[in-house]
């Protein structure tokens, strides 16, 4: 369980003991430095390391960074808003201990996310696992609360020798086929090794549609600890595959056409134990409170999407027909529509059932992208928003009186509508605070600003190997 408390100078009660012994247990294993990581804005794994003995160090004071980060795009230019952007300023990296683990895919090397504050040891607000962990803890609080959550993640892998950049799929054969299973088998085996080393449950790893795509899922934890994980999986997975002379792409879009790379976010709502989306009396056994929490969900999607499909990039990935979800329009098991209904089997239903969201990439910040959807589903709740009815089949061969009727549209399909409806969601703009929201809008017109006059290829090849 992810410690839901925020850093403070001098450290966590316990903290300091705590990384002074696992300073030792690291160095005694062979550890010799300390990854400390985190997610900018822009959807890129930042990171500074330290030497191992250095860990109590950091656990009471913390490792200094610019705050200017919140304002990378992924090209690394800067944009600025009217608090970020700037050389000003010092931002301290508090690692989370309790998230601490030695990684298996890279001998000599541990890693944890960390959380900013502040050199006046007040939280810094443009730190994104902070603000999820804080609306985890305002959920538990407020409305009795718990959240499960999972990320898939599914990314491409190519050949290291392909020149100029480009991609050239590490393995072929037909989508999910053996064939291409057993063509990478030593590096998925290491890879699984590797998770289970560092405590990660996985529950399926299986080649995808795509040429040299695969997908992996983990179990559902807490959602500080899938977006931790998130991060935690995606150096594993590119460390691993390094080791076997292979190059790893999570871009939304490795090829302008074509199925993209998806990071479909799994969620449910419990309280005192009991799942909310099973046993009810709504439909498909969700509660009324489930009910609510989809439909918030759904009535923001066009705003999130700036949070979950961040990149110029994603918008090629987001295309209707091929399982990105691009309605907003739920159904069972409908891996059309944007929000999936999970009921899972039966015996297993209690624990199982959840929702998937499915215009989701993983250029996203996932703590950024469960933060935007617990807020949507928390204002649904809170208000006890009606689900509109469901719908079989694709949306996308609805008549427009047929949709219009169903309330079915379709999300934004460039990165710049997107920002539109997020600049009009008080709502969301709320939960991120005004700090964070603004950095959101400004790296986002930054990357519109990037690929300004770019063709679909050209805007691939941009953001290639940037995730």
């Amino acid at each position: 369980m992810t410690t839901l408390a925020d850093p403070v100078p001098g450290g966590r009660p316990g903290d300091v003991d705590r990384a002074t012994a696992l300073s030792d247990e690291l160095g005694s294993k062979g550890v010799d430095g300390v990854v400390l990581s985190y997610v900018d804005t822009a959807g890129i794994s930042r990171v500074k390391t330290i030497p191992t003995a250095r860990l109590a160090s950091a656990a009471a004071w913390g490792v200094g960074m610019s705050p200017v980060f919140d304002t990378f795009l992924a090209n690394d230019f800067i944009v600025s808003t009217d608090v970020l952007g700037s050389p000003d300023g010092d931002l301290r990296l508090y690692p989370d201990l309790d998230r601490l683990v030695t990684l298996a895919g890279q001998p000599g090397w541990a890693w944890a996310p960390v959380d900013r504050i502040t050199q006046e040891g007040e939280p810094h607000p443009g730190c994104s696992r902070t603000v999820l962990r804080r609306i985890v803890r305002a959920a538990a609080e407020r409305h009795g609360l718990a959240f499960k959550a999972g990320i898939e993640i599914e990314w491409s892998v190519g050949r290291a020798e392909a020149a100029d950049g480009a991609f050239e799929p590490a393995a072929t054969g037909p989508a999910y086929s053996a064939t291409r299973q057993v063509k990478l088998s030593d590096c998925t085996a290491e890879l699984l090794a590797a998770c289970a080393q560092q405590g990660i449950e996985v529950e399926q790893l299986h080649p995808e549609y795509a040429a040299g795509q695969f997908e992996i899922s983990t179990a559902a934890l807490d959602p500080v600890a899938a977006a931790d994980i998130s991060v935690l999986l995606r150096q594993t997975i590119r460390a691993v595959a390094g080791r076997h002379g292979l190059v790893v792409s999570f871009s939304p879009a490795v090829l302008a056409e074509g199925v993209g790379n998806g990071g479909h976010i799994h969620l449910s709502a419990w309280r005192d134990g009991v799942n909310l989306h099973s046993g009810g009396k709504g439909r498909y056994g969700m509660t009324e409170e489930a009910e609510s929490f989809v439909a918030g969900i759904l009535g923001h999607l066009p705003a999130l999407t700036a949070l979950t499909a961040p990149s110029p990039a994603s918008y090629l990935r987001l295309k209707p027909s091929q399982w990105a979800g691009v309605f907003t329009a739920w159904g069972r098991e409908t891996r059309e529509a944007a929000i999936r209904i999970v009921t899972g089997t039966a015996g297993l239903t209690d624990r199982a059932a959840n929702l998937e969201v499915k215009p989701v990439d993983l250029a996203a910040n996932p703590y950024l992208a469960l933060t935007g959807l617990l807020a949507a589903g928390l204002d649904g709740l809170t208000s006890a928003a009606p689900l509109p009815e469901e719908i079989t089949g694709d949306p996308a061969g609805l008549g427009t009186e047929e949709a219009t009727a169903a309330g079915v549209r379709r999300l934004p399909t460039s990165l710049a509508r997107a920002v539109k409806e997020f600049r009009g969601d008080e709502r969301l703009q709320a939960a991120l605070g005004p700090v964070l929201a603004d950095a959101v809008i400004a790296v986002r017109m930054g990357e519109i600003d990037a690929v300004a006059g770019l063709d679909d290829e050209a805007v691939a090849a941009a953001y290639r190997w940037k995730y």
